[in-house]
């Protein structure tokens, strides 16, 4: 019996705070496989933080030239999305603004609900996550900080902290 994963979402952003704006969407889906999609920047969209840059590796200009346009970026979410009707975060505060600001600006309304990822984890999962997450990290040399395999990252501990604690149950 192999158990359904949920679906997780993670988003890349220009920078914290005021003006920010997501720059990298990616979905880690219930069977495992995931994808991530650049997001062409708007032209008002000019904040632009060097550290964020440090951390994803993205540079602006890649963002003009390989990025996707919002309304399409937009589009392709509500179509992976629809069904499930549900996807989970991490960082649920950030990935929601900008989740937001991405479907204002195309727009277009979401066809599903972004939840935080911590409601699903049990008291000994959420004890067990962060050095299971550095495990997982080590372990599969996952690059850290781009969409696809942030949000996989995420699912792939769930699904470990999930095997330790009912482990610890018995």
């Amino acid at each position: 019996m192999s158990e359904t994963l949920p679906t997780v979402l993670d988003i890349e952003a220009s920078g914290f705070g005021r003006g920010s704006y997501p720059i990298e969407v990616g979905i880690a889906r219930a069977d495992g496989s995931c994808c991530a999609f650049l997001i062409q920047p708007l032209e008002e969209w000019t904040h632009w933080d060097p550290k964020a840059e440090l951390l994803h590796g993205i540079s602006r200009e890649r963002l003009q030239q390989e990025g996707y346009p919002v309304r399409q970026v937009a589009h392709w979410l509500n179509d992976e999305m629809r069904e499930l009707g549900k996807a989970y975060s991490d960082s649920w505060g950030y990935d929601n603004t900008w989740l937001s600001l991405l479907f204002h600006h195309a727009g277009m309304l979401p066809r599903f609900r972004l939840e935080a990822l911590r409601i699903l984890l049990s008291e000994a999962q959420q004890a067990l996550w962060s050095d299971t997450k550095e495990a997982v990290i080590a372990e599969l040399g996952i690059h850290r900080h781009r969409a696809g395999e942030d949000a996989r990252l995420l699912q792939l501990t769930y699904q470990r902290t999930r095997a330790l604690a009912g482990q610890t149950k018995r």
